[in-house]
């Protein structure tokens, strides 16, 4: 059975229902937060399809549905749209082509509009041919930091890392760039610091970039960023080149919202993307019927009749990379035909295979009605005889998040024909209490800025434990409005976009500075640990997400505790717990943690050993992993070269769990060394690695994705999760604390925890 979807408890109107009802109040929730002129209409020249439907539905759209037009030649008759999309369909193909075809719409369509062309945030596809064929003066960045992708001196970063050390183009038939400047060769290009964008100067150096005949690259690492820099590039009409995240800057403005077409008779799920085969498997597990098109025969084989159906490649017979183009041909073949064959919803992921699909059943353009809330680059479309299609990148999403659209939409299929189901769900989502942590650190500011995200609104209801008053002093730091509320009790909480709810402890004093060692402080992040214990283990939350406190301070407030791990143990009763650290890269689970080398090494038993895995094992298929792939390391390098480093502390500590745990069905290898296992791991071969001790696994991890890492505790009665960085005392209270882990570790939350109705009373 395919799970509720997790979308419900938003403020909507009684005659709105299902996911539309959703999008009604996450669309209605947004205001204009853009820095800059008024957009004039506006042309966006698209590559691909996912990313075209992705950028229709950030851009404003003010009286009418943004269109998407699928090709130059699908352009006439254009309504009187404000906002124009054209999808060229060239990222794989030739790179003239790219440049003809660019030209030629922005011929067509962009003499009196903005243009604006959209580009892969990890430079896919063929960005300066693009960039030729527009014409004019560009300016080009395509940051997307919602994300992790950020630009630094030119360079495009994913999660810290530089683009061309990453994996990101592992089934490219060629290397990624070392830099935007060297993807855009042919050009001049000029690079403008973040201190230039953040500056007074930035539209005078813009023109002064124009006048030397270069291209403009601008680094970017927040939506603020974002925001300078498309004000800037309209206020002198230059084209604007940019992901997603630089579309959403052209203005943040309310967005009316009309009503779609009933849902068809099933949904069709086609996944173009071997990016998304723990997706795959998530739908599987969930009931639904696959169809694996084998990529050496590229038979066609039309799926049975059922109501949920996923049509995708067979990754495991092997893909050649460069075959791209032949793959979604034989994939979109068999789409079309399921397709014609029912009035089923389509679910597209990947540009290209959206688009073939599409093109084979005679599609020339789409009305956008806005973004799937909670699933970063999934849009909702109608089709002009009226299909729903809701489009995707394929790299796109967690392993479950397929498999949440597809519920959505089956939902919203049984409001409309089912008459058992009722019109008012009940609201499945979580409550989380998240603890605010040292308030002399950052857990203030980054508590409130990831509470203000958008996304976590449909995952999650969280309620903060700690000091009101310093939730203020924290958004004030990171100049945001954020509505704090004081609240009595879980059951007190509302939850509406732009409101913090906070159980208020009162236990800091308001001339708490900032950066500064405080018994007082960390007196009270033990409270809130101990609050929000006691809302878990009375069932009045399902799990709790914590912002770091400081060790020297908790222990100074008379709490000795190693950490958040062993004191959450201590409250609530568990005799044994284990510390994962989770990254985009790799996940961590510690045998040992918070003791020395050699105590850690005298601990380590094959019984440990199994216990630790067996929570990893539970974790991760909670988390939407059916059967992780487990690396466990040895203690000793090279896993003790049959004997000649160590005692054999390998064959006599973890050899014997894994064979008890591969009799028991789960996928456990090892001993492996450590250096060997974390490489394979990072490459994707292992979903989780077992570490024996604490620098074993945080060293990796730390250089793997600091930035957006989460720590889970597993073994405790409720889920806990938490960022993985200190209270950094060198930046509190600055405005400057990077939010992306508390948002991850709230997303990590929200997933894993299980809804108030599935908890026994």
């Amino acid at each position: 059975m395919l799970p509720e979807p997790q979308w419900h408890g938003l403020h909507v109107s009684r005659k709105s229902s299902g996911i539309f009802s959703a999008f009604c109040a996450i669309l209605s929730s947004q205001r204009c937060r853009g820095g800059g002129s008024e957009v004039p209409n506006v042309l966006v020249v698209a590559d691909d399809l996912s990313g075209a439907a992705e950028v229709a539905s950030v851009i404003p759209m003010r009286t009418t549905r943004n269109l998407v037009l699928l090709g130059v030649d699908a352009t006439l008759p254009v309504d009187d749209r404000e906002v124009i999309v054209v999808d060229l369909d060239t990222r794989s193909g030739p790179a003239p082509a790219a440049e003809a075809e660019t030209a030629r719409a922005v011929a067509t369509l962009g003499a009196s509009r903005q243009v604006f062309v959209k580009v892969d945030s990890q430079l896919r596809g063929h960005v300066a041919a693009a960039v030729r064929g527009a014409g004019g003066f560009a300016v080009v960045c395509p940051a997307l930091p919602r994300l992790g992708r950020v630009v630094r001196g030119g360079v495009v970063h994913l999660d810290g890392v530089p683009l061309h050390e990453t994996d990101a183009w592992r089934v490219e038939p060629v290397p990624p760039p070392r830099s935007i400047a060297d993807l855009l060769a042919l050009e001049p290009v000029r690079v403008i610091p973040l201190t230039e964008v953040r500056g007074p100067e930035l539209v005078a150096r813009l023109r002064a970039i124009r006048a030397e005949g270069a291209v403009a690259v601008c680094d970017a690492e927040t939506d603020a960023d974002l925001d300078l820099i498309a004000a800037a590039g309209t206020s002198i009409r230059a084209v604007l080149v940019g992901s997603a995240g630089l579309a959403a800057a052209l203005g943040r403005e309310d967005h009316s919202f009309v009503e779609v077409p009933a849902p068809g008779d099933g949904v069709l799920v086609v996944v173009g993307s071997a990016a998304a085969s723990a997706q795959v498997e998530h739908l599987r597990a969930a009931g639904a019927h696959v169809v694996a098109l084998n990529p050496t025969t590229l038979a066609p084989v039309l799926p049975h009749p059922a109501d949920l159906v996923v049509l995708t490649i067979d990754a495991a017979a092997g893909i050649v990379p460069g075959a791209a183009r032949t793959l979604v041909a034989a994939l979109a073949d068999t789409a079309a035909a399921a397709a014609r064959s029912s009035t089923s919803d389509l679910v597209l992921t990947g540009g290209e295979t959206a688009r073939a699909v599409l093109d084979r059943l005679g599609v020339t353009r789409l009305t956008v009605h806005g973004p799937l809330p909670g699933h970063h680059g999934a849009v909702l479309s109608t089709t002009p005889d009226g299909r729903r299609v809701v489009t995707r990148p394929g790299s796109f999403g967690t392993p479950g998040s397929l498999t949440d659209i597809a519920a959505a939409l089956r939902s919203d299929h049984e409001r409309h024909g089912g008459s058992h189901v009722s019109t008012t769900s009940p609201d499945t989502r979580p409550y989380i209490a998240v603890t605010m942590g040292d308030g002399a650190g950052i857990g203030p500011e980054v508590v409130v800025g990831a509470l203000l995200d958008e996304g976590l609104a449909t995952e999650c209801r969280p309620v903060v434990v700690g000091d009101a008053a310093r939730l203020r002093l924290g958004a004030e730091a990171l100049g945001v409005t954020a509505d704090v509320v004081t609240v009595e009790s879980v059951e007190d909480a509302e939850f509406v976009p732009g409101r913090v709810n906070v159980i208020d402890l009162g236990l800091l004093p308001a001339d708490l500075q900032w950066g500064e060692l405080s018994a007082v402080a960390g007196d009270a992040a033990f409270h809130y640990i101990r609050v929000a214990a006691e809302l878990a283990m009375s069932g009045e939350v399902q799990g709790i997400c914590t912002a770091p406190l400081n060790k020297e301070a908790l222990h100074a407030g008379g709490h000795v505790y190693p950490g958040h791990t062993e004191l959450l143990a201590h409250l609530t009763g568990t005799e044994e717990v284990s510390m994962m650290l989770s990254t985009p890269k790799v996940k961590v689970i510690h045998v040992t943690t918070h003791i020395g080398l050699v105590d850690a090494i005298r601990k380590i038993e094959p019984g440990l050993v199994e216990r630790t895995v067996r929570r990893g094992h539970e974790a991760l298929v909670r988390a939407g992993v059916p059967a992780p792939k487990i690396g466990v390391c040895a203690i000793n390098p090279h896993a003790g070269e049959n004997g000649l480093f160590g005692q054999g502390e390998e064959a006599e500590k973890i050899t014997p769990a894994i064979e008890v745990l591969q009799a028991a069905g789960i996928d456990a290898r090892g001993p492996l060394p450590a250096d060997t296992a974390f490489f394979l791991a990072g490459r994707g071969d292992y979903d989780l690695i077992v570490a024996m001790y604490h620098d074993q696994g945080h060293g990796p991890v730390k250089v793997l994705g600091i930035e957006a890492g989460v720590n889970i505790t597993v073994g405790l009665p409720v889920i806990r999760t938490s960022v993985d960085h200190g209270t950094a005392f060198d930046i509190a209270g600055k405005g400057v604390a990077d939010i992306r882990s508390m948002i991850e570790a709230l997303h990590q939350a929200a997933r894993m925890s299980p809804s108030p109705a599935a908890v026994p009373a």
